[in-house]
């Protein structure tokens, strides 16, 4: 399935390809980015970082059917100013980034609503899990402004070392009921 582009008020969310690797990589490796990130993310990142994960994980995860990505845009010229995506198969199903001269401007609200329309209508999943450090606020005040319920605590390794973690769960019906006819 082609990934397709979404249209919001204010952003354009495009599918991912290899050219975004030189925005990733200007723009992701910040530590108020990275800190409350998987383990899995390489700390400090190195240079061929942004590279190495769209050509080696990411998009062929996307042609394997197990993933869907987007690089955020601003509609007004387009400039680039984070990504989404979401994994199909895991129990971790969204994840995004902003860059930090663009936080805290309601565009990441903004670019979750479609895309988790996206997994539930297009992509017909049943249920939308997160997982957040306890200290990521900002990522927890998204999930509630989804109407996301926590579901479980527990512990994860982060970049930044082991936290306490919060699982956060939408179902397709409750996305239904909350979402504008």
């Amino acid at each position: 399935m082609t990934v397709p582009t979404i249209t919001t008020a204010r952003l354009d969310l495009v599918p991912v390809t290899l050219e975004d690797a030189a925005f990733v990589q200007a723009e992701f490796p910040h530590w108020e980015i990275v800190e409350f990130m998987n383990a899995r993310v390489p700390w400090p990142y190195p240079a061929d970082g942004a590279l190495a994960f769209l050509r080696d994980v990411l998009l062929p995860q996307i042609a394997r059917g197990e993933a869907r990505a987007w690089t955020i845009r601003l509609r007004d010229g387009g400039t680039p100013i984070g990504q989404i995506n979401l994994r199909i198969g895991t129990d971790e199903h969204r994840g995004f980034w902003i860059a930090r001269a663009f936080q805290r401007c309601g565009y990441v609200t903004e670019a979750v609503a479609p895309v988790t329309d996206h997994y539930f209508e297009i992509l017909g999943q049943q249920e939308l899990r997160v997982s957040k450090a306890v200290q990521n606020t900002a990522s927890r005040a998204v999930s509630l402004r989804q109407g996301m319920r926590l579901v479980a605590t527990g512990e994860r390794d982060y970049v930044s070392g082991r936290h306490p973690t919060e699982i956060w769960a939408l179902t397709r019906e409750e996305w239904r009921a909350r979402k504008p006819s």
